[in-house]
């Protein structure tokens, strides 16, 4: 059965209320959860293996793209020196296929959603074309892209502690340890 909630909140200053569905609000976090999970671990995993694969040729690494990023791009030499790094190539395999696995199962969401958000404004630093004073164009359109749109979505899968709906941050919750040490629900959720 589907209850209506009202929420009370307050965003720039402004008293903000709304009526919603607890239902298809638990159902569509849910969904985005694991959506989102499956875009950032499919994109890690595919970097994972082929970097694992046997053949020497099929090494996996960053220094393609960090190479090319958009001509224009006011960061262009902080991201070639990055270029060719074991180091950046491993965060970025293994940041992206971990954090998606984490969203998958719903364990340490908020934690897991504010490094995918923090490696989804890398990467849309990394498509700008221009500075500010050109009007922040990416590759695809203007300030806005899909790594923004990405950012946004794992900052509210966080804010909602969308782990606690069918994750194991519920369960974990519940733990005496947790319960203990009351600091660490900052992670979970």
């Amino acid at each position: 059965m589907s209850t209506r909630d009202t929420l009370e909140t307050e965003i720039l200053g402004r008293p903000v209320t709304f009526e919603y569905s607890e239902h298809w609000v638990g159902y569509s976090l849910f969904l985005l959860r694991l959506v989102m999970g499956w875009t950032l671990f499919q994109g890690g995993i595919t970097k994972v293996l082929t970097y694992l694969d046997a053949n020497p040729d099929n090494d996996w690494t960053a220094a393609g793209y960090l190479m090319n990023v958009p001509d224009g791009n006011p960061l262009i030499g902080f991201w070639s020196s990055m270029a060719g790094n074991p180091l950046i190539d491993a965060l970025n395999m293994w940041g992206l296929t971990l954090t998606g696995l984490a969203l998958i199962v719903g364990a340490f969401v908020r934690w897991s959603a504010f490094w995918g958000a923090i490696m989804m404004l890398f990467y849309w630093l990394a498509s700008l074309t221009g500075g500010p004073l050109a009007g922040l164009p990416v590759a695809h359109g203007w300030v806005v892209d899909d790594h923004l749109v990405y950012a946004v979505l794992l900052f509210g899968l966080g804010a909602f502690g969308a782990g606690r709906i069918l994750g194991v941050d519920a369960y974990l919750e519940g733990t005496s340890v947790v319960q203990n040490n009351r600091w660490l629900r900052y992670f979970l959720g």
